[in-house]
């Protein structure tokens, strides 16, 4: 079973409905688990755009991954989430880490209790695989054996800065500070938690998005048991590949 954490409230409704959606279709099941225990509510301008102006339709999930979405949290696993603290990483064989951007996130992105899980499956080099600002939480777990990031020595892509501030200067007259989690961009961040920072790859300029019969805007990094990727624009190439990690 793969492990899927998300926080209570804002995630992103695409990251998690379309990984949902491959590898459940593939027979393999997928758990949620939530910091209070209870069913998690996607960003709501994710799944609306409401609020994000002339770009709405630009920014705003697609009618494919809210499909997926929608038919994910009907399902008993996402209905009935485990809480983190009750978590245990031996119960699981993977671990999928969805981003999103809003500011309930940062109960999932801060978390000590996931940082520890996160952790204990590098550890073990069970699958992990990790998108957008999932792979802020991967590089914010720290190893005590270490005390380095369990993505010290990997290579690994991240939502790019260009991306998040390009969103950010597209947005703040009608939303502020939305895209911007935190005040240092996720690339930045993760970037610091290296041993080299060229380990980071950025892939071709993100112009348009992938799709489950076009794989080819689509940009991930594997390296051993992880995987990662940008944003929502990657996800049907995330997807798949991790179900092929999966498969072997």
């Amino acid at each position: 079973m793969v492990l899927m954490p998300i926080p209570d409230t804002d995630f992103d409704p695409t990251e998690t409905g379309v990984p949902w959606k491959i590898l459940s279709s593939s027979g393999i099941a997928i758990a949620a688990a939530t910091p209070s225990g209870n069913p998690g509510k996607a960003d709501e301008r994710m799944l609306t755009g409401k609020g994000l102006g002339i770009f709405k339709n630009i920014l705003k999930a697609r009618s494919d991954a809210l499909a997926n979405y929608t038919r994910m949290i009907a399902h008993e696993r996402f209905a009935k989430p485990y809480s983190y603290a009750e978590l245990n990483p031996d119960n699981f064989s993977a671990l999928l880490l969805p981003g999103g951007h809003a500011p309930g996130m940062k109960s999932y992105l801060e978390s000590s209790l996931l940082q520890k899980i996160v952790v204990s499956f590098f550890a073990a080099k069970k699958p992990v695989a990790a998108i957008c600002h999932g792979v802020l939480l991967a590089a914010r777990s720290i190893d005590p054996k270490t005390g380095k990031s369990v993505l010290f020595d990997y290579k690994t892509t991240a939502l790019l800065k260009s991306q998040e501030m390009s969103a950010y200067f597209m947005t703040c007259l009608f939303v502020g500070s939305y895209y911007r989690t935190y005040p240092q961009t996720v690339e930045d961040e993760v970037r610091s938690k290296l041993s080299n920072p060229p380990n980071f790859l950025r892939g071709n300029i993100a112009l348009s998005r992938d799709s489950e019969d076009n794989l080819r805007p689509g940009f991930i990094v594997r390296d051993r048991n992880y995987l990662s990727a940008r944003w929502p624009g990657d996800v049907y190439s995330f997807s798949k590949a991790f179900l092929e990690m999966l498969q072997k």
